[in-house]
């Protein structure tokens, strides 16, 4: 461990954890957003249903660890959504035990400390004309569609809403932008730039909102090393420095 030590921010989930620092993703513009306040923790794992992550919680987030995270994002839903396979085999979870599966994750998660906070997201939709042209042909019965996904983001909405914890409506959010479809993919699924745009739009907007104490919104947060220095630039009067700590202007977005 490096220090100082910094809040944890961990993303937990499938491949849209994992890829989320690729495509000018929404890990990668967190980390951006939250630098010198706190540190994204990647957890991401291409391919994973509810079913996997149940079995990986306590090497995840053991409970006996010195530390825990102060922040929790949870993504899975995506891949149990799928429709099953004629073998058997293959990510698709039933629905009750797809939320079964969720409750257990969000039971464990409140159970690391009083301290660490949650948001789940749900499923996002899917775009199936640009997934039926993107799907390899290695493939066996693979079967997403818009309406699967909608079933089991409303499932984990009202899962969270029941246990009382943070969730983002990603299926519904998404679908606010007349041009989703064609904007926030890059093959259907997996989230373009614009896709992760929104995803951090509905972060940062339950941060803000939340009333949690200490806060996790990013301006709430102290920065690191902030303090004015007689080696920082110098300003036009010849005189004086002017501190960069909390710079944002190289941002294509001034988050708010």
């Amino acid at each position: 461990m490096i220090g100082p030590g910094r809040p944890q921010i961990v993303l937990f989930g499938s491949s849209i954890v994992q890829l989320s620092f690729s495509n000018d993703g929404w890990g990668a513009i967190l980390a951006d957003v939250y630098a010198r306040k706190a540190d994204i923790v990647l957890r991401g794992y291409y391919g994973w249903n509810s079913r996997r992550a149940i079995k990986v919680l306590d090497q995840v987030f053991p409970k006996d660890a010195a530390i825990q995270p102060s922040l929790i994002i949870v993504y899975f839903g995506g891949n149990d959504s799928m429709g099953p396979h004629s073998s058997g085999l293959g990510p698709h979870v039933p629905l009750p035990e797809y939320i079964e599966n969720m409750r257990k994750i969000v039971t464990h998660l409140k159970g690391l400390s009083d301290t660490t906070r949650l948001i789940f997201l749900s499923c996002p939709p899917v775009d199936e004309v640009k997934l039926s042209e993107n799907t390899s042909s290695i493939f066996s019965e693979l079967v997403r569609t818009n309406e699967l996904c909608r079933t089991y983001s409303e499932a984990c909405v009202e899962l969270c809403n029941e246990m009382g914890v943070k969730v983002i409506d990603l299926w519904t959010a998404f679908q606010k932008r007349d041009d989703w479809m064609t904007a926030c993919f890059t093959d259907g699924v997996h989230l373009s730039g614009e896709g992760s745009k929104i995803v951090v739009a509905e972060i940062l907007k339950v941060l803000k909102e939340a009333e949690w104490k200490p806060s996790l919104f990013w301006k709430s947060m102290p920065t690191e090393f902030s303090e004015d220095s007689p080696y920082d630039l110098v300003y036009t009067d010849g005189k004086t420095t002017l501190n960069p700590s909390d710079w944002t202007f190289h941002r294509e977005i001034q988050w708010d």
